[in-house]
């Protein structure tokens, strides 16, 4: 599981974001599980996820951020991710981000991807 929190802050709101490798709908849920887990991330306001699953083709849940799971699910789609979920968490700052909320979950996607392809390049050159 790849972490990083404090992706962004923007009017109190705050965005972190985790990803990592899942074997079918069941692997989808025990990761989700497994980051639950940490009580920050489970009391966030938002857990919008997507997986382009091998077996099942893409999944996506916005857990209330409208439009969030679509945004994640098109970014992996353009990567070829597969069977890698990825988790854009919210903390709701009390602040409506209007369409600004969107180029946060891109940023949150974009920070993730680069850490995932840093450490598939560093497995290639061990």
């Amino acid at each position: 599981m790849i972490r990083q929190a404090n992706v962004i802050t923007d009017r109190g709101s705050r965005y972190a974001v985790a990803g990592g490798t899942v074997a079918g709908r069941a692997g989808v849920e025990v990761f989700l599980k497994t980051l639950k887990q940490d009580k920050k991330i489970a009391k966030a306001t938002h857990n919008s996820w997507a997986v382009i699953l091998s077996d099942e083709g893409p999944v996506k849940n916005d857990d209330g951020e409208a439009g969030a799971g679509a945004v994640i699910l098109r970014m992996l789609e353009r990567e070829g991710l597969t069977d890698c979920v990825v988790v854009v968490t919210r903390w709701y700052g009390g602040v409506h981000l209007g369409g600004d909320r969107f180029a946060h979950v891109v940023t949150c996607v974009r920070a993730f991807l680069a850490l995932w392809n840093g450490q598939r390049q560093g497995a290639k050159n061990a």
